[in-house]
């Protein structure tokens, strides 16, 4: 599993998330649709958790309710997911999680590149690093 990020803008005045190219070597590709929707929904969940998603406890209790204080990844939050299934001959394997872990590392490193601001806290919403 490997991922790239591709923005545009910078850290202050927003950042816009263009493309996130993925690939992802599973053994045999049995379906390959199957496949790259595993991989954009866990890009857009691992990406959505580190930009602004949190959950918060006061006394135990979760503090956010419903979508007004917890606020999902929008479909216009990513411009494009771009997903290269490796060819193998290899025992096919799940492909459930693998694309969620490197999303953070992947954005936090496209921002570094960027700018000179290293994302060492999450959310980045939280941490100075604002989207467009």
């Amino acid at each position: 599993m490997a991922e790239v990020v591709e923005i545009s803008g910078n850290a202050e005045d927003g950042i816009r998330i263009e493309k996130v190219t993925c690939a992802v070597d599973c053994g045999v590709a049995v379906n390959p649709d199957v496949i790259k929707a595993q991989m954009e929904g866990g890009i857009g969940y691992g990406i959505g958790h580190n930009m602004r998603d949190k959950i918060t406890l006061t006394d135990g209790v979760v503090d956010q309710f419903n979508f007004p204080d917890y606020e999902p990844l929008r479909i216009s939050d990513i411009g494009e997911i771009e997903v290269h299934i490796v060819p193998s001959a290899e025992a096919p394997t799940g492909v459930g999680e693998p694309g969620t872990p490197p999303a953070a590392p992947a954005l936090a490193n496209a921002i570094a590149a960027a700018s000179s601001l290293r994302v060492a806290a999450l959310p980045m919403e939280d941490n100075g690093v604002f989207f467009a």
